[in-house]
């Protein structure tokens, strides 16, 4: 792993979650992507277990840096991003799909518990938490496995390429 490499990507997606991603928001219902949650995907996928923990962790904390609630993010991301490295070292998750489906259920999950930890400290709720949860992760998981060659790229990890079977 490139740690100066990772800790200016996180840097830089941290910036582009907390100012820029209002402009792909569904205004609607208030939806919005979760890059960070992207990336934690990413690194537990293509990363080993020991790197993948330390990776979820740290994007947990840029999680709660841009977040209401400090620790709710890097309990949950960190949590279910040792999980899904853990996970991986089973079930191949090399597919779109399954990407996708990852990044699916480990965004309704942390979120949920995030949400859940947050209410132990006090925090208020919105209305409508469990549907911008599931539609952040919906939003997520559609656009994440396209994330994931450039983030490859900028961190040179080797992906499998496309072939023809």
């Amino acid at each position: 792993m490139r740690w100066l490499r990772f800790a200016v990507f996180i840097l830089i997606v941290t910036v582009l979650q907390a100012g820029m991603v209002d402009i792909l928001a569904a205004t609607r219902w208030n939806v919005k992507p979760d890059f960070l949650l992207i990336l934690l995907v990413f690194f537990a996928i293509y990363c080993n277990t020991s790197e993948a923990i330390v990776t979820s962790f740290t994007v947990g904390f840029a999680a709660d840096i841009i977040g209401s609630a400090m620790g709710s993010q890097t309990l949950s991301f960190g949590l279910f991003g040792t999980l899904l490295a853990y996970l991986h070292r089973v079930i191949s998750i090399k597919k779109i799909p399954y990407q996708s489906a990852a990044i699916f259920m480990t965004g309704v999950l942390a979120g949920t518990l995030a949400y859940l930890l947050s209410l132990l400290k006090g925090q208020p709720a919105s209305s409508n938490v469990y549907g911008v949860i599931f539609g952040s992760s919906l939003y997520s998981s559609l656009l994440g496995p396209f994330f994931f060659l450039p983030s490859a790229w900028w961190m040179r990890m080797k992906t499998p390429r496309f072939r023809r079977k």
